[in-house]
């Protein structure tokens, strides 16, 4: 029974937090690769956790081709009567500045030692991958424990990657070859629940069955064989920085309007329902300058606000690389851009689209350096059924844990995550993303963190999650599962 089961949470609260402690004590960074043995570290320090005597799961650690972290996959229950649930988290993290991270946080000095803050009345865990994606996944081992010795009322599969940070190489292909199989892991798989996102705002839970894809770029412009003096060379070379400055300014407009001929239009005008849509969503102009820390807002209108963060697509200019101190012009500058796509554009369309623009813009300067546009990286955009029986049982489970004045916002969410498409269509099942942290968390930046509440909550969530599972049927019918 589910109250059990909260009850169990509640009890072992203090044991779950020190769990993820462990988990963030070790840097499994996957950039580059001077962490590489630590990441390959933590995939074992989870295939432990995961069959120790405390959980006892059936848990395997699978290699794949190029050295990469191994994943960790395994289930839990092989009932044939029982609908069966495969969820999906990541152990690897985004990098962390020492120097940068300590001088944000004063009282939480190293990225990788969970801190309870404040001090006196900790409600705060800092630390690096706290809400992204260590919290969510020690979250399922927390279920896994609760139920240690009793039957979850579904089967669970589940599937944690390390290399989710730099787009999860080799994945897809493993999915692909797995999803064949007829003992595979995604043999009989009901649903997808993926628990690697956040909520809308801090105040309300959220359920996401929408992401933007990505067309990720650079552009490099470089000039003399070396860098020069400005006082003796200005005004008298084609400067790279100044070429690659009027480039980046022909990109997009101080409104986000992307002005690059065609990827606007490719976007058909959301209709009134859809308007009416985002303005019942529980958002406000308030809740993005919480986030922000400053009124940069692009409207006072939330439903605009949360149309341009999910509904159209978006250029975001990321930095410039090659400057240099003093008063030299470098020869060679680098600038990266990624737009993010919305439904119908795909990577392809809009490269097309980016490389003319940008080389025809680039001639219109008159410019003797030399020029040239890189295509990074893409992915596709992806939109679920909001309204099926995946997320009808999702929306059940949060009112359980929050709370029926609590009803999570449905949303489409602004940023990217392939393997939620690879799901859609590999296993050719419903895919929910039910996220545990909140709207600022932090993930990726120099204070990410998690309140102890949204992780003691969200282990009851992802637990009631499954326990409302098995109460539904696929064509939305309550059914004769487990009771919460």
């Amino acid at each position: 029974m589910a109250s059990e089961f909260f009850k169990f949470v509640d009890d072992h609260a203090e044991s779950f937090i020190n769990r993820l402690g462990e988990a963030v004590a070790i840097p499994s960074v996957s950039e580059g690769e001077s962490h590489r043995p630590d990441v390959v570290r933590m995939g074992k320090w989870l295939h432990e956790k995961l069959t120790s005597k405390d959980i006892g799961v059936d848990a395997q650690l699978v290699e794949l081709p190029d050295n990469l972290p191994p994943l960790v996959i395994g289930r839990v229950g092989n009932n044939p009567k029982l609908k069966t649930v495969l969820v999906y988290g990541h152990y690897d993290v985004q990098p962390a500045d020492a120097k940068g991270w300590a001088e944000e946080n004063p009282d939480a000095p190293d990225p990788f030692v969970l801190t309870r803050l404040p001090k006196d009345k900790p409600t705060k865990l800092y630390g690096r991958g706290s809400t992204d994606d260590k919290g969510p996944v020690t979250g399922w081992l927390n279920v896994f424990q609760a139920h240690k010795g009793r039957d979850l009322p579904v089967n669970v599969r589940f599937l944690f990657e390390g290399m989710e940070e730099q787009a999860s190489p080799g994945l897809e292909q493993w999915i692909g070859e797995e999803v064949k199989k007829s003992d595979g892991l995604f043999a009989g798989v009901s649903c997808v629940c993926i628990t690697d996102n956040y909520w809308l705002t801090t105040r309300r839970p959220t359920l996401t069955y929408g992401l933007r894809g990505i067309a990720a770029f650079s552009m490099e412009v470089t000039g003399a064989k070396s860098d020069l003096h400005s006082g003796i060379y200005g005004r008298m070379v084609h400067e790279p920085m100044t070429d690659l400055v009027k480039l980046l300014g022909k990109l997009v407009g101080t409104n986000g309007v992307i002005t690059i001929p065609g990827i606007e239009e490719m976007v058909p005008p959301p209709t009134e329902q859809e308007k009416q849509e985002y303005r019942d969503i529980d958002y406000t102009v308030d809740d993005l300058v919480k986030d922000t820390g400053n009124h940069v807002e692009l409207s006072e209108a939330p439903d605009e606000l949360l149309m341009g963060r999910m509904r159209y697509p978006s250029l975001s200019i990321h930095g410039i690389d090659g400057g240099r101190e003093g008063t030299i012009i470098p020869r060679q500058v680098t600038a990266r851009f990624s737009i993010r796509l919305v439904e119908p554009q795909t990577p392809e369309k809009v490269e097309a689209l980016v490389q003319d623009y940008l080389y025809d813009e680039f001639d219109k300067l008159g410019s003797r350096n030399i020029f040239k546009v890189n295509y990074e990286l893409g992915a596709l955009p992806w939109v679920g059924d909001k309204n099926d029986w995946n997320f009808n049982a999702a929306n059940a489970a949060t009112e359980a844990v929050y709370g029926s004045a609590l009803v999570p916002n449905r949303v489409r969410e602004g940023g990217t995550l392939p393997l939620a498409l690879v799901f859609a269509q590999q296993v050719n099942k419903s895919v929910l993303l039910l996220p545990m942290g909140k709207s600022d968390d932090g993930a990726h930046s120099l204070s990410e963190k998690i309140d102890i509440s949204n992780y003691i909550n969200g282990t009851k969530l992802f637990g009631a999650y499954l326990y409302e599972i098995a109460k539904v049927k696929e064509n939305g019918v309550v059914g004769n599962g487990c009771e919460v």
